[in-house]
């Protein structure tokens, strides 16, 4: 049997460790404690976003989870932000930094306090790839929880989302609506606790953990305010024993075939191109060699099942009362796309864990069939070309079309562009550039919400484009390329495309360029200048100084 408490033990253990067993007496450790295994669990609580503000309970039900199985649960905190709140403005740039912070922060406590396993609990979709960092570094036992999904607001006898109301703005700003509709659809939006209600970013990742096997069967698709939510945690905290048991570590489950999996769910589910910077980044961590390339490969033979906003009709909830997500991996491993025989935080393998599932409602309208998907390939699209050499990501549903050459506008920032969408200078044909946005440049790879949303409230969806070095929210739709690397402060030819030049994208042949003379780009190329890095103290700055390029991840030790 393994060294259950081979961390905790080198802490508590000896009359040499007395100072440190009196400091835990005084947080609640009685004799009998000591010869348990520690369990951290970290939770993301706060109340700064609605996402994380009913993880607090959440944590408690692990603890109990964990305590009543054996173990001794200590819940610590780590932070977390709102890209909701701060989307559009400068504070948007922390918002990848944190996945950082929150990776340092569970690896800092876990290591320091000697703890033998984790169990981390994650809402606002940040915290969810940091908390698999943390647990990849530490490679000890460790099952992930996603604090679950909103509820749908209501307006009019339509679903709302946090979607919704950036799109109002768009269509307040073009008189489509008034200023107390706009104002309803603020009111109703949100109802309470939980993440983002579309496939969005947060429930993009918590299926894809899911995917990776880090955990508990439907963990991705639970009411953030359920029975099944608070039946989710205690389990999670039990199973971290059986792990410890077990001696099954991360580094077990988060294998390239876990990951390529991953892949699988997030292209079957229409997910979010934030999965691409954050699959790269967790893998990375695990030592697991990943690239861009891969979701190409794998997108060839997926296709894209799920009708969910921001495109499509549906939301997560509207899943969860279906079965959630567990009907469609059966249904992925029966047509030969997953991988069976990858192990999971429930100590059996994938399909193990699938083998009894059953099938959706017969005439649900969520998940289609393999003869009837929404799109026969991949909606995540890896360009190259001489505006992205080391690639870029579109999200291509195909609902706007395949290709698309436009004229440039180009912007130096969020701001200043979007400026211009909401006064009507965008028109149909351009193509919106905003560069300087990138993890090095903005810094921060800040999500581009705002911008897609206005055009979209605009009525702009399929005529114009928008291509940047910065990132998008799960929430955005339309033509829209992302990841643009090299970013535009590194010298890319983003940093030299000029108002009026015209642009190509095209997701048939995966190339987007910069249909300018090869001898003109090298005369810009000469005269471009980098710019002063925008903070020069503190953690804006010290990112920019580590992070490497959003096609490796974005990640900050490498």
């Amino acid at each position: 049997m393994a060294n259950i408490r081979k961390f905790s033990g080198i802490v508590v253990d000896g009359y040499d460790r007395a100072p440190s067993r009196a400091m835990l007496r005084a947080v609640g450790f009685k004799d009998g404690d000591f010869n348990k295994p520690q369990i951290g669990i970290a939770s993301t609580w706060s109340m700064v976003t609605p996402c994380n503000m009913h993880i607090n309970k959440l944590a408690e039900k692990a603890a109990q989870g964990t305590d009543a199985a054996g173990g001794k649960a200590i819940i610590f905190n780590t932070i977390t932000i709102s890209d909701g709140i701060s989307m559009g403005s400068e504070g948007m740039k922390y918002s990848l930094v944190s996945r950082e912070v929150i990776a340092d922060s569970i690896e800092t406590v876990i290591g320091c306090q000697g703890y033998d396993g984790l169990v981390a609990i994650g809402g606002c979709d940040k915290n969810m790839p940091g908390c698999l960092m943390a647990m990849a570094r530490l490679n000890r036992p460790s099952v992930f929880v996603y604090g679950g999904t909103i509820l749908p607001g209501c307006f009019n006898n339509r679903n709302l989302d946090v979607v919704s109301v950036f799109e109002a703005v768009g269509q307040f700003a073009n008189k489509k609506i008034d200023a107390q509709e706009l104002k309803d659809v603020e009111n109703c939006a949100i109802p309470g606790p939980g993440s983002c209600g579309g496939m969005y970013t947060a429930n993009t990742m918590a299926s894809a953990i899911e995917a990776l096997g880090m955990s508990l069967p439907n963990s991705s698709a639970q009411a953030a305010i359920s029975k099944e939510k608070e039946e989710d945690c205690k389990r999670a905290g039990a199973a971290v024993l059986d792990l410890l048991k077990k001696n099954i570590c991360p580094k077990d489950i988060m294998t390239k075939k876990a990951f390529e999996n991953a892949i699988t769910v997030v292209i079957a589910l229409g997910g979010s191109t934030n999965a691409v910077l954050h699959l790269l980044a967790m893998a990375d961590s695990t030592g697991v060699k990943l690239s861009i390339d891969d979701f190409t490969r794998i997108g060839k033979k997926v296709p894209v099942l799920a009708d969910f906003r921001p495109s499509g009709r549906f939301m997560m909830a509207e899943l969860v009362a279906i079965g959630g997500v567990v009907p469609l991996m059966k249904m992925l491993l029966d047509q030969g796309l997953l991988h069976g025989d990858c192990m999971t935080v429930t100590g059996r393998t994938m399909a193990e864990n699938l083998k009894n599932v059953k099938p959706y409602p017969a005439g649900q309208q969520i998940i289609r069939s393999f003869d009837n998907p929404i799109k026969k390939e991949s909606h995540l699209v890896i360009l190259y070309g001489n505006l992205a050499s080391e690639g870029a990501v579109a999200k291509i549903t195909g609902k706007e079309g395949l290709s698309f050459t436009g004229t440039a506008k180009v912007f130096e920032s969020e701001e200043t562009a979007l400026k211009a969408i909401l006064s009507g200078k965008i028109i149909k044909g351009d193509v919106i550039v905003i560069r300087y946005e990138g993890p090095r440049g903005g810094p921060g790879m800040r999500e581009m919400l705002s911008p897609t949303s206005a055009i979209s409230g605009r009525g702009l969806g399929k005529d114009v484009a928008l291509i940047t070095d910065g990132r998008f929210s799960g929430g955005s739709h339309g033509f829209v390329v992302g990841h643009i690397t090299p970013e535009a402060f590194n010298g890319g030819l983003l940093a030299i495309v000029k108002n009026g030049d015209t642009i190509t994208i095209d997701a048939v042949k995966h190339q987007i360029n910069l249909n300018v003379p090869w001898a003109e780009i090298k005369k810009r190329q000469k005269s471009w200048r980098q710019p002063k890095p925008r903070y020069t103290r503190g953690v804006l700055a010290k990112y920019a100084k580590l992070v490497t390029s959003a096609s490796l991840g974005a990640v900050t030790d490498k």
